[in-house]
């Protein structure tokens, strides 16, 4: 039987669980979060004898170990784990919808450094955040409740179904040179089986998983960690370069001229192809895209929907409106087009690659004629979990006092004649997020200053533009 065990509170995040291994995050907490997890499972219906979980995880040096510790602790609430091993997230989404199991888990810390991990779930085929995580967190320290019958563990394979599922997106009959950067994460036996199956050249970049990232940290939103498959694309004279975060449901882009792709601009992409067949689609994208990306879809027949950042609440916003597509600007890709509505990267790319493949114009084509604007990066810069909410709070009512153009879905976007500023809280780490855009760098100034003001005003040390 699980014990009783506090976690801590800082590990229980809005979208998943995450913490250092060893000090905010033990194999023993991986025991308490699969049995609460567990008792959450059996006070929903289901079609089998005992509740099913799935449960796979990443490449991390901890993750086995994390691993074995929530199927003990599924058994000992009485729910079955079908353990579909090492592979990326996704995977573990697909094994859910292709076993309807009740819910599955994913031992992974992203796109963390090495010393991280920690878990993603789903209930049934749902998103699982906010509130039912903080549940989970007081189930883990509250006295066991099940003393039944035991669960059972058994180990299911679902590898080559996934890749068989991806490959079979790809129509176009010809093929493509394009280079790839797994980052030695979880992707990387995946994508190995995957381009050995696609038309065309694939030349693959630190495909061996290996948990402690030796060449280069996994997220591809960061331009540093993409110097080495934009030098592939050169030497190589790729059509397109494809680079993957360490759970591989956040991808990156590259043209065949080194440029990179933001989520944004993936986005109109993938846009513009989905609502040639389905005119007038609701396509949903976080606050933190591009204004270009609203307006392309709304150009294009589409009904464009500004939402709250967070893959999770993407996911729920989705199955409530009946989106076939949604993005952010991380490089979360969600297709509800002929796949389950959940972020895969390794999916996104194939899609991509199919359209660019059966298109007369490249990559770099379709990204140039883009509308063209001047933006700075996601900024994000320290303030307090207790402070950063009170912040965007201040700033929320000094702007409605001015009368500003705001968008408060999501903290404050505030559009001015000179293009559009952003400032959130995020809901993982104790940082405030910031952007802005505009069509030339006179209105970005502009924009930076309103930023800065605003800050200044509630004594937050602005960020470093």
């Amino acid at each position: 039987m699980a014990e009783p065990r506090r976690l801590d509170p800082t590990i229980l995040r809005e979208y998943d669980i995450r913490g250092v291994v060893g000090k905010s995050l033990t194999t023993r907490d991986a025991e308490a979060i699969g049995h609460a997890f567990g008792l959450q499972v059996t006070r929903q219906p289901t079609n089998f004898g005992r509740p099913r979980v799935c449960v796979g995880y990443d490449g991390r040096l901890s993750s086995p170990d994390m691993e074995q510790g929530l199927v003990t602790g599924l058994s000992a609430a009485g729910v079955d784990a079908l353990r579909v091993g090492l592979g990326p997230t996704p995977m573990l989404y697909f094994a859910v919808h292709e076993f309807k199991a009740d819910g599955g888990i994913m031992v992974t810390g992203s796109h963390n450094p090495p010393d991280y991990n920690g878990f993603k779930f789903m209930l049934g085929i749902n998103p699982f955040f906010g509130e039912q995580i903080q549940e989970l967190g007081a189930l883990a320290a509250a006295p066991p409740e099940f003393s039944g019958e035991l669960g059972q563990a058994d180990r299911r394979t679902v590898f080559e179904a996934y890749v068989a599922r991806l490959a079979a997106t790809y129509e176009a009959p010809n093929g493509l040179r394009v280079a790839w950067d797994a980052g030695n994460g979880a992707t990387g036996d995946a994508l190995v089986a995957l381009a050995a199956r696609l038309p065309g050249e694939h030349i693959l970049l630190n495909e061996t998983i290996d948990g402690t990232f030796p060449v280069h940290h996994p997220d591809p939103t960061q331009p540093e960690n993409l110097e080495q498959v934009i030098e592939a694309v050169a030497t190589r004279k790729c059509d397109a370069g494809i680079a993957f975060d360490g759970d591989g449901d956040r991808i990156g882009v590259i043209d065949s001229t080194g440029q990179i792709l933001w989520g944004d601009q993936l986005m109109a992409i993938f846009a513009a192809e989905l609502l040639a067949r389905q005119p007038g689609a609701t396509i949903i994208a976080d606050v933190k895209a591009s204004k270009t990306l609203f307006d392309e879809i709304a150009k294009l027949g589409g009904t464009p929907l500004m939402w709250r950042t967070g893959h999770s609440l993407i996911k729920q916003k989705m199955a409530e409106t009946g989106a076939p597509l949604a993005g952010e600007m991380s490089g979360h890709i969600f297709f509800a087009d002929r796949y389950y509505g959940f972020d895969d990267a390794l999916y996104a790319a194939v899609r991509l690659l199919d359209i660019v493949a059966r298109s007369p114009d490249s990559l770099a084509d379709m990204r140039s004629r883009l509308p063209a604007t001047v933006n700075t990066p996601e900024l994000r810069f320290d303030c307090a979990d207790q402070r950063k909410f009170d912040v965007i709070d201040e700033v929320r009512e000094r702007l409605a006092q001015d009368g500003a153009n705001v968008n408060d879905i999501d903290g404050v976007r505030v559009t001015t004649a000179d293009g559009w500023w952003l400032l959130r809280a995020s809901n993982t780490q104790p940082v405030l997020v910031a952007r802005c855009e505009s069509d030339d760098t006179a209105g970005l100034d502009q924009l930076k200053n309103a930023l800065v003001d605003q800050l200044t005003q509630s004594g937050v040390e602005p960020p470093d533009f």
